[in-house]
Order: C-alpha cells, then structure tokens, then sequence
C-alpha cells in the first residue's frame, strides 16, 4: 500500500506521553494530527483536559479540538464521519494523518465500524435526563434490566450516559439495543493504519504521573475554569461535557458535596479509573504495537516504527 494511504494512531491511558510522540513524529514527517479525545472538542475546557499549549497548536496543524459548546454533544458517528473526511483531506495535502488519543470507543468505531442506531433526540434526552434526577441512574439501570437484559448486565449500574442511551433507543425503535447490535453489519475505516500504544511496564509509576498532572492542573487554575462554566445558565452536572473526568469533581466541590482535600483525591482516584479502562481496552487490540512509555525516550522509538511503516510497500 502506499504511504498516500497510511495513517499512524497514536494511543495510550491518559498521561502517558502522547502528545509529545506525535510532535516528535511531526518535527520529521510533514504531518497534522487528528485528536481522538472526546473532552477536547469542548471550547473553554482547557486546563482539565490538559489541551495542547498554544505553542503545541501552532507548531503542527490540529484538527477535532474546539469545535463544539460545552452545552453541546458530540458523537462518536460525528468523530467517524469526520475523521474519515479529515484524513482524505490530509492525505490529499501530502501529508501523514496522525490520529493522537485515548478515547478507546472513538478508535474502536474507526477499525471496527459503527453500529447504524438512531441518533440522539434531544427532547427524549432531557425526559431521562429528569427521571435520572428523580429516580437515580441505578433506578434507569434496574428499568434498562426489564427492558434490555442483556445490555443492562455489561453496562454499571452508575454508567448515566450509556444507561441513558440504551433506554432512548428502546423507545425511538420500539427493540432493545442488544438485538439491534445482533442484526447489524458494520463498515471499516477506509484507510491501513498503524496503532501504536503507550503503555506503562509499572501501573504505580503511571498513578504518580496522573497525580502529579492533576495537582498541575489545579495550580494552573482549573477551579476557576470551571468556575466561569458554572456561571452559564445553561449547563449542568448531567452534560457529557461536565461528566468529564476532573470536571463532574470540580462542580461538586464547587456545589459544597466536599472539600478541596477530598475533591483532589476523587479527581485523581477518577483520573486512575479512566487510565485503567483505557489500557483494559487496549489490551483488547491485538494489532496495536506497544511501546513502554516509561522506558527510554518513546518518540524516538515510535518515529523509527513510523519510518518503517511509511517505507513498507
């Protein structure tokens, strides 16, 4: 396959140094690089999802970051839809398309194609949206059970967004989303890519680095970044933008649920649980090619893997 056709995925648990492989990658390759981080596309949300500086910004082009309101949603047909654009429009430039992430369900739906459910309804939306604020997401979850066992026994029973997606496909189609999935075909991304993976040797040296990020953040001025989002009328703990990981802890400080002490240990403890999920998917691809992010200079190696994949025939 030509190099016209490659694309290179960068991906790996937060904190692991993925943003500097894809710089490195592009200070010797012409390349741009696609985020695949669904807290990045939020305008105003800088600090706590550890946006690219401006100088990162400037010095190759960027593409899925600050595209949408915080009061709005982005799905993960709208990250396929347009990241399959985005690389057409990139590989026609002459370019490398660097996809840099650690969204897993964004990557996944890129290699193993989208399942074809209706899109949201934001009126349904905001009706479970108020029965979750009534009920709780563990009483949508026992309902979800009623309705769709098999979904409901993979999914938390404090997982809002995933619960509350599963009941409002129930009610747009009249099925249970388990066996809409079961009917269904998917269709791949039309492009080879290389996925290459940043992942710890030692989890408790990853756990520093997470800590060590957080506590950054918060000299940086998260508190009052979300303070300036809480003073907008139209946003609210149930968004998808303010169930952010260090987001949803933040508010909840703000809200007086605790004290600063504990907001830090549940933003960190929170920052732990998504790394873990995100390496629990990973582990479930097995083409990916992995790279110890603790270990002797990773972009240097993950360039030498890239040379080598744009130089295969």
């Amino acid at each position: 396959m030509s190099a016209m056709h490659k694309v290179v995925a960068i991906m790996g648990p937060t904190a692991c140094g993925k943003t500097a492989a894809a710089l490195e990658i592009a200070r010797h390759i012409p390349a741009e690089i696609i985020s695949v981080d669904s807290a990045l596309v939020y305008r105003g949300m800088d600090i706590g999802t550890a946006k690219p500086s401006a100088t990162e910004l400037a010095a190759v082009p960027h593409h899925l970051i600050d595209i949408i309101d915080p009061a709005e949603s982005y799905s993960v047909a709208q990250f396929r839809h347009d990241t399959i654009r985005l690389v057409a429009e990139i590989q026609a430039r002459g370019k490398l398309p660097l996809l840099v992430g650690g969204t897993m369900m964004y990557f996944n739906a890129l290699q193993r194609g989208l399942d074809d459910l209706p899109g949201a309804d934001p009126a349904l939306r905001a009706e479970l949206d108020a029965e979750a604020a009534r009920i709780g997401v563990p009483g949508l979850h026992a309902r979800l059970a009623t309705l769709d066992p098999v979904t409901a026994a993979r999914l938390q029973p404090n997982d809002s967004q995933r619960i509350q997606r599963a009941l409002e496909i129930i009610q747009l189609t009249g099925q249970p989303m388990s066996a809409l999935l079961a009917q269904q075909t998917k269709t791949v991304a039309p492009f080879d890519m290389l996925a290459i993976s940043l992942e710890p040797s030692e989890r408790s040296v990853l756990h520093q680095r997470i800590a060590q990020r957080f506590d950054l953040m918060l000299e940086q001025g998260f508190i009052a970044e979300v303070q300036t989002l809480r003073r907008r009328s139209d946003l609210h703990p149930n968004l998808p933008s303010i169930r952010c990981v260090g987001y949803r802890q933040a508010w909840e400080y703000l809200d007086g649920q605790y004290d600063y002490a504990e907001m830090r240990e549940r933003g960190i403890i929170a920052t732990r649980q998504l790394a873990k999920r995100q390496i629990t998917w990973l582990r479930a691809m097995p083409q990916r090619v992995v790279i110890d992010c603790l270990s002797d200079n990773p972009p240097t190696q993950i360039l030498q893997l890239v040379e080598q994949y744009l130089a295969e025939t």
